[in-house]
């Protein structure tokens, strides 16, 4: 055998270790999301599909959820190690879970979307006309968990609720089996519009018009995971990738969710992402400081508020439930819109 034949044959050898070790090098990580594929989750899609995380040393197995207590469950028992959920859903598992806190580290809604939802057919103007009505909703819905708290800053005193699927919920208005419903602002207004109902003809209460400044979704990490800080900060570089990949071009995000749900409506679900991305995440604070971290005296007061809203016995310290140290520079997480 020639010289060049043996170098040949030993750089064939050396290309497979390699290929091995840079499989081995790649640290598995499972992520659930809070809810369905849809527009408002679809960076996260486009951030796998673009080989963002693979390019972190991310092997990323993505799944979707059925809201945010759930997301916190799954990462709590170390069943995922990452997950997007809701701050205030998290605020509360700390504040009972003392010594297993699970941190979020990348906000994401910097202002929330959560909200009641009723038809002006129904004499509904103000938020005290809710006074005795039914409220249609998921027990694991964040808003409908956030209520008792919108409630008692509008002088409601009592309604009665009604347990509903998520499927059943926009339905159940329509039909006129509860007074009013309670969800994500981007996911009601446009899944009642899907119904037939036109934008006029919806009372919309969002807690943060009314006395409520609190936070919304961002990435929660397990404890274990925390340990791991080349893992954390490479997902979130990866997704912040992804954000600006969508913002940039809401098309990807929408081709990226497509794939994973060929059954969806694209124009809705471009909407839905518009919504998201108008009311909740381009923030003028987020212009100003990019995507991702919080003002620490406005989470401090959230936590306080939310911990009320729930009669924790007390609230847990801000920095026990967020943290930005995984953050990547300021620079990196500025967004062009």
């Amino acid at each position: 055998m020639s010289k060049f034949a043996k170098w040949l044959g030993g750089a064939a050898a050396a290309a497979v270790v390699l290929a091995g070790l840079s499989a081995q090098a790649q640290t598995p990580i499972k992520f659930t999301l809070d809810w369905v594929f849809q527009g408002p989750t679809s960076p996260f899609l486009v951030a796998l599909e673009k080989g963002y995380y693979k390019a972190e040393g991310l092997d990323v197995t993505m799944d979707p959820g059925q809201g945010s207590a759930g997301a916190v469950q799954r990462v709590a028992t170390g069943a995922y190690q990452i997950g997007f959920a809701d701050v205030n859903t998290l605020i509360e598992y700390n504040a009972k879970n003392p010594g297993k806190e699970i941190l979020c580290v990348f906000m994401a809604y910097d202002f929330p979307p959560f909200g009641v939802y009723a038809l002006k057919k129904s004499g509904i103007k103000v938020p005290k006309d809710l006074e005795g009505k039914k409220l249609g909703a998921p027990v694991f819905d964040a808003s409908f968990r956030l209520f008792p708290a919108f409630a008692k800053k509008n002088g409601i005193t009592k309604w009665e609720h009604v347990n509903l699927t998520p499927q059943l919920r926009e339905q159940s208005l329509v039909q006129g089996t509860v007074d009013f419903i309670s969800g994500h602002y981007f996911s009601s207004m446009l899944d009642l519009k899907a119904r037939g109902v036109k934008f006029d003809d919806i009372v919309a209460f969002r807690y943060s018009d009314y006395g409520m400044d609190v936070y919304g979704n961002g990435i929660i990490i397990s404890p274990e995971l925390a340990k791991n800080e080349k893992a954390v900060k490479g997902f979130i570089a990866a997704t912040v990738k992804g954000w600006k990949d969508v913002i940039a071009d809401n098309k990807l995000g929408i081709a990226a969710a497509k794939k994973r749900d060929p059954l969806i409506d694209d124009a809705l679900e471009t909407e839905r992402l518009q919504l998201s991305l108008q009311t909740n995440i381009l923030t003028p604070w987020v212009k100003a400081n990019g995507m991702g971290d919080v003002d620490p005296a406005r989470f401090a007061r959230s936590v306080k508020e939310v911990s009320d809203a729930f009669n924790l016995p007390a609230a847990p310290a801000p920095d026990k439930v967020f943290t930005n140290q995984f953050l990547p520079p300021k620079a990196d997480r500025m967004v062009a819109k």
